[in-house]
């Protein structure tokens, strides 16, 4: 069984331990997303899974593509192309204390995904699921109508 994902993959940085972010110096790397982090779930579980997005074409891009590369997910059908990758910062909750989460997506490569981008036909071609979440076409309206155009191929 073939497995495609598709929504943003993004940057998290979070402060080491279980500081706040008011206390933190340094933050901790590492990327992830919904749809990314299902697609790295069904790798370990030895499914052949696809990851698609797009991604700046910049060391921050290529680091994101790597470590989705090296946890076993497929990185064919990843677009290359914007001017950022999208962020967020994560607040490790503590105790009672919620975590928290900051977002800063807004322009990002995915954000500004337009019709066309992806060619479905070919993504498709050998697949037999398809995943994404409501998250997905809610980041812009360019992902929206992409999102739509993946449906109307599936």
């Amino acid at each position: 069984m073939k497995i495609v994902t598709f929504g943003e993959i993004m940057l998290r940085l979070a402060p080491p331990g279980f500081q706040r972010f008011t206390q933190a110096r340094t933050f901790e790397a590492t990327y992830g997303g919904g749809e990314a982090n299902v697609a790295v779930s069904l790798a370990n579980y030895g499914e052949a899974v696809e990851f698609v997005t797009r991604l700046p074409k910049n060391e921050l891009g290529d680091a994101a593509f790597s470590s989705l590369r090296g946890l076993g997910v497929g990185t064919n059908h990843i677009s290359r192309g914007g001017e950022r990758i999208g962020i967020y910062f994560l607040e490790a909750g503590a105790a009672q204390r919620a975590s928290k989460v900051i977002y800063d997506r807004a322009g990002s490569s995915f954000a500004t995904i337009q019709p066309g981008t992806m060619d479905w036909k070919s993504i498709f071609a050998d697949a037999d699921w398809f995943h994404w979440t409501g998250i997905t076409p809610a980041v812009s309206q360019g992902a929206a109508e992409v999102c739509r155009e993946a449906i109307l191929c599936s």
